[in-house]
């Protein structure tokens, strides 16, 4: 068959071109070690959870994920390595609540938590309680505040 328009011509170079790309530029993931990156220390609890994660997802993917613990500065070292690294998904963040929470507590943070980050799952979730010794005589957080309100006041 030949085609005598060359607009059309290039039309179907383009087309071919684009139904033949697909194939030639997929690749398994991964075809190489992950890193993931823990920007607390070694037997934290965020570490704990990366070393739980990581052997499953080498067993399930067929790749090594190498725990990199990058402690201090609270986290903000470690979270600056990973925002620093090719987003191409072989550096991995253990995120945790710092990652958001430092913006607003420090003037200068060397990432940004929303442009240099996608989400890609929850590893765990984890509550928080508040407990008090028994002879404070408080059963509620609102007893509580109103009790240390009350203490403020009478402190000297």
């Amino acid at each position: 068959m030949t085609v005598q328009n060359p607009y059309l011509s290039r039309l179907l170079c383009a087309v071919l071109l684009l139904a033949c790309s697909g194939a030639t530029f997929a690749q398994a993931y991964p075809v190489k070690p992950v890193r993931v990156v823990v920007p607390s220390s070694a037997g934290g609890g965020t570490d704990i959870v990366a070393r739980i994660v990581a052997p499953e997802l080498s067993k399930r993917l067929g790749q090594q994920f190498v725990i990199e613990n990058r402690a201090g500065a609270g986290t903000m070292i470690g979270i600056e390595v990973a925002s620093k690294s090719p987003p191409d998904g072989y550096t991995l963040l253990m995120g945790l609540s710092t990652l958001a929470i430092n913006s607003a507590l420090y003037k200068k943070v060397p990432y940004d938590p929303v442009r240099d980050f996608a989400p890609i799952t929850v590893a765990v979730s984890s509550g928080s309680i508040i407990v008090v010794h028994p002879s404070v005589p408080v059963k509620t957080v609102k007893e509580l505040i109103a009790f240390a309100r009350a203490r403020k006041r009478s402190a000297p």
